[in-house]
């Protein structure tokens, strides 16, 4: 193949990619939504597929919306993910970024600038309601009782309302705004994920208390029946019930939505569906006839259900873009003996992918994505090449909002695939999930190293290996074939256009990468 040599300027993708809209204004700015799932996969739902669960409210926002086929997160974990998302920028560029303990401090710091912040210097309204797993507080962590600081408050929400870290991590309470939830002084909040405190029993000392068993780890402070990863004690009238948490946190998002309806919101609504420990309220609990796996699915499909019939009741419907989409690829068993693998039929939830969370395969970091904006973005679907790491600058172009030199910066504006315009999207993109893979057009290069070819405790392929790694994704969806033996010049572009990303910076100032097009 010969080769030719191209710069590619941040001012030309800019160009490229700017909103022209309805005769080349920008219509009235839309209250935005991203209702963000836990481990929900490619293949979990049935507007992508399934067939042995169905999921009507997502199906419901995908017919009136835009589905991808080709959109990621940027890891196969959640809170770089996460991480990315809200700040901008692949967060393998900062150290600490990887899945937090429960008890872990702020990774975003105070003032930096986030999708929250963009919107509100636009007159937005911002709420945080759910699974946050990003870290609270100051170097050393919260003070559970007492004002926490270093908070979604501080990076550009105006209201927030979280799940700390995740359902089977310590603290099992709510933090809304800056206190925990209910706390009673007398019955302070002790947190160590080093040692035991306190005299709560563990799922390793006393598994007769338990209501559902550890398949592997969570086996520390019972909580409602169920062991944690990290140890606990006090606060026992802020506790959270897990049967209750779909509810509690869907609630509020409602409650944010219809207090805020006559001027511009931004909900970023993080559910902890499907995540582990999977214990659905009773009215989902045995309906889908895959366990609690199967019956957290639904409950997360009801929890759309609420959002969508509360914009259509406020008569929100064509002024709220409505962004649906998960944080990683799926897992069956993630800890806990709740009968996921037993149970899960001919179910396939990465669908036609290889691998899941955790791993370097696109069932990892390719996920389900909608994009509803009714009379903005026409009903259909969508290829093109898109990464959550895009939706800071997106939106800050949505609504008119200039980023300084140094926000975001690997973030692009890709509003017009967003919105359906642009039938391309990116150029490339970067995964991680340990080490790194970079997509360019039908390409997909995974990067050698060590490690385990399948995680032993989630049975998972993590696409580990000591040799390079080539697939094309247009001819072999499922990475099955590995022609890296067969295109070295290819692996040789990709491998040295991965470096210079990893080299510099950011990536929004593209000047600095001399991709090499063949």
């Amino acid at each position: 193949m010969k080769s030719t040599g191209y710069v590619y300027s941040a001012m030309a993708i800019a160009a490229a990619h700017l909103f022209t809209g309805c005769g080349g204004q920008v219509p009235e700015r839309p209250n935005v939504i991203i209702i963000y799932a836990d481990d929900l996969g490619y293949g979990d739902v049935s507007c992508y597929g399934a067939t042995s669960i169905s999921t009507p409210n997502i199906d419901r926002l995908a017919r009136q919306g835009l589905r991808f086929s080709n959109a990621h997160c940027t890891s196969a974990t959640s809170t770089p993910s996460r991480y990315s998302l809200l700040t901008g920028e692949y967060a393998w560029r900062r150290k600490g970024t990887n899945v937090l303990p429960g008890d872990a401090s702020a990774i975003i710091t105070p003032g930096r600038t986030t999708v929250a912040s963009v919107l509100r210097q636009a007159g937005y309204t911002t709420g945080v309601v759910g699974k946050w797993h990003l870290g609270l507080g100051p170097a050393g962590g919260p003070d559970w009782n007492g004002d926490i600081t270093h908070s979604p408050l501080d990076i550009g929400f105006d209201y927030s309302f979280l799940i700390p870290a995740t359902g089977d991590r310590v603290p099992c309470v709510y933090v809304e705004n800056r206190r925990v939830l209910r706390l009673d002084p007398s019955d302070p909040i002790t947190i160590d994920y080093q040692k035991k405190t306190g005299d709560w029993p563990t799922g390793k000392e006393n598994p007769e208390l338990l209501k559902m068993h550890p398949s592997h780890g969570h086996d520390m402070t019972i909580v409602n029946g169920i062991s944690r990863i990290g140890y606990m004690t006090g606060g026992r009238s802020a506790l959270s019930v897990d049967e209750d948490m779909a509810d509690t946190i869907t609630s509020r998002a409602v409650r944010f939505i219809e207090r805020n309806k006559a001027n511009p919101f931004f909900l970023y609504f993080a559910t902890h569906d499907i995540h582990v420990p999977r214990v659905p309220h009773q009215r989902f609990a045995g309906k889908s006839g895959m366990g609690p796996r199967g019956d957290a699915i639904l409950e997360f499909d009801w929890s759309v259900g609420e959002i969508l019939n509360t914009i259509d009741r406020l008569n929100l419907n064509k002024k709220t873009l409505i962004i649906l989409t998960s944080d990683n690829g799926p897992v069956v068993d993630d800890g806990y003996k709740d009968m996921a693998v037993e149970l899960l039929g001919n179910h396939k939830p990465a669908g036609p992918l290889r691998g899941g969370k955790y791993s370097l395969f696109d069932g990892g970091t390719r996920i389900m994505f909608i994009a509803s904006w009714p009379g903005t973005i026409r009903p259909g679907t969508s290829d093109a090449l898109f990464s959550q790491v895009d939706l800071l600058a997106s939106l800050a172009a949505l609504t008119d909002q200039k980023l300084s030199e140094d926000d975001a910066p690997d973030s692009f504006n890709m509003l017009n695939t967003l919105l359906g315009k642009d039938k391309k999207g990116r150029e490339w993109l970067v995964e991680q999930a340990g080490r790194l893979t970079i997509i360019k057009g039908d390409w997909k290069y995974i990067e050698p190293g060590p490690g385990a070819k399948i995680q032993i405790n989630t049975n998972t392929e993590t696409g580990n290996d000591p040799m390079p790694q080539l697939y094309n994704l247009k001819n072999d969806i499922g990475e099955k074939n590995n022609l890296a033996g067969q295109f070295p010049e290819i692996v040789k572009e990709l491998s040295e256009l991965l470096g210079k990303i990893k080299s510099t910076g950011k990536t929004r100032d593209l000047t600095h990468i001399l991709v090499t097009s063949n």
